[in-house]
């Protein structure tokens, strides 16, 4: 028996995936609630398993739907690739393109990114520099890199960049599903206080909870500050400690299986926002503006 799929399927399977609600998802396509949630139970039925845990917490991926995921990005990117043999007869692109990351963010959709850049434009010489946040945007400013991809929330220097935001995740409570916490369906940051905390030093992402932990006048009982997101999940995974971390790092096991649950949190919580950084006022080359339309695509940054 062939499964039949269509495109719109693919799309609104990733935008709730991406969101992790209907509702959110159904803005992000534009369409209704009602019909979203139809196409992705007509794809749940043609495929004969759940794609995803449905749960006052919000829409959260299985593992059939983590494996469904890649494929499904590979079938927007082939798609837009093909679309591209439309413009075969402009000259190639040529040059030279300089992309700044952190190293948080080069585990998270570089690869992808860069990838998909190379197959469309494979004369164009690509140089990925990693470093932290405060010299990528002196980089940028400075003309030494042509575009970063970071967090964009708390840059040192707004007026003198430009962010063209890709996405934006929600910050979530993970945990061991042993711990006296995963009884709750939802956390306030007093509980958070309350209990060992696991920090994650990467991309201003604990400047950001710091303040947010003196706006509630918390002190936190941190634990353990580490830049590794691997040492993070394997110290939550075996109950040593909570940590609260954008939906996009998010994965449910880690690297000895163990499980890692999220909850929300109660109180308001900036989302973590990831984009490009170009230096303001900067005529763009091509080949930055063919790599920003590239990233724009919904194969882009997860999450």
């Amino acid at each position: 028996m062939h499964k039949h799929f269509t495109l719109k399927q693919f799309r609104y399977f990733l935008a709730v995936s991406e969101s992790g609600s209907v509702a959110a998802a159904a803005r992000m396509v534009s369409i209704a609630q009602s019909a979203l949630t139809k196409s992705i139970q007509e794809l749940e039925s043609t495929l004969g398993t759940p794609l995803f845990e449905r749960s006052a917490r919000g829409m959260m991926l299985t593992q059939a739907g983590y494996r469904f995921e890649a494929s499904a990005r590979k079938v927007i990117a082939a798609v837009a690739q093909a679309g591209a043999v439309h413009h075969e007869d402009r000259p190639e692109l040529t040059g030279a393109l300089t992309i700044g990351v952190t190293s948080l963010m080069a585990g998270y959709g570089l690869s992808d990114l860069l990838s998909r850049f190379q197959r469309a434009h494979p004369e164009v010489r690509v140089s990925i520099l990693e470093d932290s946040p405060p010299f990528l945007e002196h980089l940028l400013v400075n003309g030494e890199v042509d575009l970063a991809i970071m967090v964009v929330n708390a840059l040192g220097d707004p007026q003198a960049l430009e962010v063209e935001s890709l996405s934006s995740s929600p910050n979530r409570v993970w945990m061991s599903p042993s711990d006296p916490l995963a009884e709750r369906s939802e956390l306030t940051l007093a509980d958070c206080a309350s209990t060992p905390l696991i920090v994650l030093e990467a991309d201003r992402i604990e400047d950001m909870q710091r303040a947010v932990w003196r706006r509630h006048g918390l002190t936190p009982d941190v634990r353990l500050r580490t830049s590794s997101l691997e040492a993070v999940r394997s110290l939550v995974g075996v109950g040593a400690g909570i940590s609260i971390l954008p939906d996009f790092l998010y994965r449910p096991w880690t690297l000895d299986a163990e499980r890692i649950e999220v909850r929300k949190l109660r109180d308001a919580i900036p989302a973590t926002d990831v984009g490009l950084v170009t230096r303001r006022g900067v005529r763009r080359r091509e080949v930055v503006e063919q790599f920003m339309q590239l990233a724009r695509s919904p194969s882009g940054p997860r999450r």
